[in-house]
């Protein structure tokens, strides 16, 4: 989640077809010292997104410095009972 694309102004940021809401939505769930569960909004936002996309990014080392784990965020989907890719 480290590199957003502009998509116009009314949609603002989309990074692998999930908006700046979706995103906002699950930082809570990928984020330490207390993660949470991920809240409906967020697994409705991640049932529309790119999960192979989203998944190029697991290895980025600048998940941590925006206070992402990475291994919260490969978790999410399996919490949202989404099937993580196969090559993820």
């Amino acid at each position: 989640m480290v590199i957003f694309c502009f998509e116009g102004s009314s949609r603002g940021l989309s990074l692998c077809n999930m908006n700046d809401e979706g995103i906002e939505a699950c930082k809570a769930s990928v984020s330490e010292p207390n993660p949470v569960d991920p809240s409906a909004e967020c697994c409705s936002a991640l049932a529309g997104a790119d999960l192979e996309c989203l998944c190029s990014y697991k290895d980025n080392p600048e998940l941590p410095l925006l206070g992402i784990d990475p291994a919260l965020a490969m978790a999410l989907p399996a919490k949202c009972n989404l099937t993580t890719p196969a090559n993820c």
